[in-house]
């Protein structure tokens, strides 16, 4: 069956792939920019950092906003900023001005990304909705991939600032589409922002991350980040008009769902930043070259994630979201499994392509069952709630990954256990994905 989805899905996946693109690049360009902009090692790792820090912090913020003053002026809004800020770091004379615009043009991913798909679940219904968010499940696959090769690409025979640049004209011409075709809606929620709330949100996240990704005192920010949290949700329960409604937390597809994108991402994540390294340090790849060397991962995840969306018409979500798991973890199996001596194409690459096979099937049914019988009122909390999992999913198991291998010296050793780690927790999805297709057989 074939849907006309018309302009606004691809003004949807567009701003979102910019998102995902735009936090990619900076690993490939990082050794350019310092070098660029005189910054040392600790500093320009804020050029990473604080776009973490304001991104994740925010998104409950952003995604609640929609719900209350409407999905279009908040999508517009979100548009200008990151347009505005991408040039603006595109165009930093200095590393001091380049890590203040990366923090403003967080502020406009957090509104663009849970807003993006708070927008969709208000335009198409029923089997449309699916095979739609079955492309966005695709795009947020690519994003992470494509950046690392573009990135590398600028970095080798450009300069950096092109990777933040791109977002420019194309900002102004998804600006502009958003404009004339998109449709006012008038919001589903009708009361204020909760202010006390937003302020706690942003400051629990915002410890969180700084425990995971500072440098020091991290003992006191996580005992913060769980003060905050216990207040935060004490306050949730107690208000009518929440931040982040417990509604969303009532549906156990859903919750499954979050619990299987905080590992399912905290896997693949620890699988993007540790096998370029591995493929620099122990192959000898140049960092363009490790860019590459993910190309028997990108291009199956594409072929296979354009093939799931249309098998999602035909086949239940619940099943191929189990398929996808099941496959992603024999891949990481793969990895943990196939000693690195025998070579780059058997040890690297043919895992890979069995890893970007699950990731195709995966990224839309999981984003499926994270938005499952949403209501409209709460379509922007519930939106939130994935990219909020996504984010901290990518920070925290990662840190716990790094931090678990950090002390073992040599190359192989390190990477035998990375790999056994990020298997460890690909059992989690695995475990969400039976339950999600439990909760459909009753």
């Amino acid at each position: 069956m074939k849907y006309k989805f018309g302009i606004i899905l691809p003004i949807i996946l567009i701003s979102y792939f910019l998102i995902l693109l735009d936090n990619s690049v900076v690993f490939t360009s990082t050794v350019q920019i310092a070098s660029s902009l005189h910054m040392t090692s600790q500093s320009v790792a804020w050029i990473t950092n604080i776009y973490a820090l304001v991104f994740g912090s925010l998104l409950l913020l952003g995604g609640r906003l929609g719900d209350l003053y409407g999905r279009k002026p908040i999508f517009l809004t979100g548009l200008v900023i990151f347009t505005l800020f991408s040039l603006l770091v595109g165009l930093a004379p200095n590393g001091l001005f380049i890590i203040v615009m990366r923090a403003f043009q967080g502020i406009g991913s957090a509104i663009l990304a849970p807003t993006s798909l708070a927008l969709l679940l208000d335009t198409y219904e029923g089997k449309k909705r699916e095979k739609a968010i079955s492309f966005y499940g695709v795009t947020a696959g690519l994003g992470a991939s494509v950046g690392l090769i573009i990135g590398g690409l600028v970095t080798t025979f450009y300069s950096w600032r092109l990777g933040f640049l791109i977002n420019v004209p194309l900002g102004i011409l998804l600006i502009l589409l958003t404009i004339f075709f998109v449709p006012n809606t008038n919001s589903q929620v009708h009361s204020h922002l909760d202010y006390i709330g937003s302020i706690l949100s942003v400051l629990a996240i915002l410890s969180l991350v700084n425990a995971i990704n500072g440098t020091g005192h991290k003992g006191l920010f996580i005992a913060i980040f769980v003060v905050l949290l216990v207040i935060f949700l004490f306050r949730e329960v107690r208000i009518d008009n929440p931040i982040m409604p417990m509604a969303i937390f009532k549906d156990q597809e859903r919750v499954s769902a979050y619990i299987a994108r905080f590992f399912y991402i905290g896997s693949m994540f620890s699988f993007f930043f540790l096998v370029p390294q591995v493929l620099q340090k122990y192959y000898g790849f140049t960092p363009l070259l490790s860019a590459f060397g993910f190309m028997p991962e990108t291009i199956p995840q594409f072929l296979f994630g354009m093939l799931q969306s249309k098998l999602s018409s035909k086949y239940k979500n619940e099943n191929l979201l189990l398929f996808g798991t099941i496959v992603t973890l024999l891949g990481v199996l793969m990895l943990f499994g196939l000693d690195l001596k025998y070579g780059y194409t058997i040890s690297v690459a043919l895992p890979m392509i069995v890893i970007g096979i699950g990731q195709g099937f995966s990224f839309g049914p999981l984003t499926v069952s994270g938005v499952a019988n949403t209501p409209k009122e709460l379509g922007g909390a519930t939106s939130s709630a994935v990219n909020v999992f996504h984010q901290l999913g990518s920070s925290i198991l990662l840190s716990l990954v790094v931090t678990l291998t950090a002390g073992i010296a040599n190359v192989i050793t390190a990477y035998h256990y990375q790999t056994l780690l990020m298997s460890l927790l690909m059992l989690v999805p695995l475990l969400m994905a039976i339950n999600i297709k439990r909760l459909h057989h009753k």
